[in-house]
């Protein structure tokens, strides 16, 4: 599935350099609740089993690349919850690769996915109170604000609050 320059795709074993550069990027374990780096044999490992359904596993992580297939990002959908037609979504990109709209674009594809293929109502995303990144993201494209989580995250010697989003698809099942 593509827009514009980017596509999603699943994950392949040549992504395991990404996907541990990314993984062990500490700034941004804040964000993904990570505490400890992950080995390369773990992530080939992950890799290897992240492509079973998603119904059993609740969760799917893509890809975003380039046309010429390089990884620029990744966008999850986890707990999914096919009763109650939900699911949350996270999304990071490489810095180098920030503010060209590939953020924007990811969300809009998986929004796509989430509603055709796994008739999902309604989507979620955490951002915490300081990424103002992704603040402007999600209410540029229509997510609402539902409540805030107070001092839910704990960084830095303090406790920040984290903003709950969420976007209804579309008002049928």
């Amino acid at each position: 599935m593509n827009i514009n320059k980017i596509n999603l795709r699943a994950l392949e074993l040549d992504d395991v350099e990404f996907l541990f550069e990314i993984e062990n990027n500490g700034s941004l374990w804040k964000i993904s609740d990570t505490i400890l780096p992950f080995s390369k044999y773990h992530l080939e490992k992950y890799i290897k089993e992240s492509n079973l359904d998603i119904f059993s596993e609740k969760q799917f992580r893509f890809v975003i690349s380039l046309e010429n297939k390089t990884p620029v990002g990744l966008i999850d959908i986890f707990d999914f919850d096919p009763i109650n037609h939900r699911a949350g979504i996270g999304i990071v990109i490489k810095n180098k690769h920030r503010k060209r709209g590939y953020a924007l674009e990811s969300v809009k594809l998986i929004e796509d996915i989430s509603k055709k293929d796994l008739q999902i109502h309604q989507l979620f995303v955490n951002v915490g109170i300081n990424n103002k990144s992704s603040l402007n993201l999600f209410r540029k494209l229509g997510y609402n604000k539902v409540g805030i989580k107070k001092e839910w995250n704990y960084s830095n010697g303090r406790y920040t609050d984290e903003i709950l989003f969420q976007k209804i698809l579309s008002s049928e099942p």
